[in-house]
């Protein structure tokens, strides 16, 4: 389906689209910083972040549902467009030229990146994770509720869950600006029919409807 284009852009993110995107970054800082404020003492001048040590065991659990409920509406939006389809596998068998900036090699793709869609999941997945065992951790409201063996358990998917993200997301935003463009379309909600057309061939085509 075609879409209106606005001072000679392309459209890839709505503001509504954008401040849940910044939303969830904003949260996810607080909860990583006090996250590694909790797991080793060199991390705890990062408490100070949500005012220092209990006000940062107060807070980090509530945050942690703020975000997981703002990143539903991420999941929920952009679950089919990061289905894997056949060729995001093609275009995956050609991380080398990507990485070497060999772009006319790579096979055409539509909106995301195999890389994209991989880190969505895993981000998705690591947010299930986090929220289900940080209600087990919740002091004072649930943990009292489970057996200290689930809880010792929890402790442990809850840290290595939260350490996948913070590497993905880490990651991520290397990615983000190490691709010229890609931070404009979050900032700005647009990308240059080039960029579009250079990078995500598929996704120009359909929203465009210009076949070349």
């Amino acid at each position: 389906m075609s879409v209106a284009m606005k001072s000679g852009d392309v459209p890839r993110y709505t503001s509504n689209e954008r401040v849940n995107h910044w939303a969830v970054a904003l949260l996810f800082i607080l909860l990583a910083a006090s996250g590694l404020a909790f797991f080793h003492p060199a991390f705890y001048f990062l408490s100070w972040l949500l005012g220092g040590g209990p006000w940062a065991r107060i807070l980090h659990p509530f945050i942690g549902v703020l975000m997981f409920l703002l990143f539903l509406f991420m999941i929920l939006r952009y679950w089919n467009d990061n289905k894997i389809q056949a060729y995001d596998r093609e275009w995956g068998k050609h991380m080398a030229d990507f990485i070497n900036n060999r772009d006319a090699a790579l096979p055409p793709i539509d909106k995301y990146n195999i890389g994209q869609k991989q880190f969505f999941w895993v981000q998705a997945t690591c947010m299930f994770l986090l929220i289900a065992s940080g209600v087990v951790l919740w002091r004072p409201y649930f943990a009292a509720l489970v057996p200290i063996p689930l809880i010792r358990i929890a402790a442990v998917v809850h840290a290595a869950a939260g350490f996948v993200l913070i590497i993905a997301v880490i990651v991520h935003v290397y990615a983000a600006i190490w691709v010229k463009g890609t931070i404009r379309a979050m900032v700005r909600g647009t990308v240059t029919h080039a960029w579009a057309r250079h990078h995500h061939p598929l996704w120009y085509r359909r929203i465009t409807g210009n076949t070349k």
